[in-house]
């Protein structure tokens, strides 16, 4: 097997190089696109476009059964995800206490809306449906690290600790 070729997508070269061996792992396998997928999406932080095709390639599948399994599963992205993840409950506890206040401060503070990723990819900033954590409502989630009884300053103080400590 030759050099592994690179393509560009979006202004990236992506190194199919990393792909390559995991799909070698994999030679022969019936049903092993789940953990394929995992694995390459570990390795490079999302599910790329020529990784898809190249998975496609190899394992003879079609790039709609390897899409439909990649939206079905809510563990697999399709887009850049940042090093933080930021998660907003929306739940109906937090609902009442203003969690939309921590989704508007989150917005202003980092320049995008949910489900978008910060263009120098230190966060993605999510709303979710629950947290489980009525109790201590309105809660945020970043990374595993859990802050109830949010309010909007709070939540600016914590997210400048990420943004300075944990870059």
């Amino acid at each position: 097997m030759g050099k592994a070729k690179k393509k560009t997508v979006q202004d990236e070269t992506v190194d199919l190089s990393m792909a390559e061996k995991i799909l070698d792992q994999y030679r022969g396998v019936d049903g092993c696109l789940i953990p394929v997928l995992q694995k390459i999406q570990d390795g490079y932080g999302y599910l790329q476009e020529p990784v898809i095709n190249l998975v496609s390639e190899r394992l003879n599948l079609s790039l709609s059964e390897i899409i439909g399994v990649a939206t079905f599963y809510a563990q697999f992205h399709l887009q850049a995800r940042g090093k933080h993840i930021i998660k907003v409950c929306c739940g109906t506890a937090c609902h009442v206490k203003k969690a939309k206040n921590l989704s508007a401060k989150v917005i202003d503070r980092l320049k995008i809306n949910a489900n978008e990723t910060t263009e120098d990819r230190m966060f993605t900033f999510e709303e979710v449906s629950c947290l489980g954590a009525c109790g201590i409502a309105p809660v945020v989630v970043v990374d595993k690290d859990v802050h109830g009884t949010l309010s909007p300053d709070k939540l600016a103080d914590i997210l400048d600790g990420y943004t300075e400590s944990k870059a």
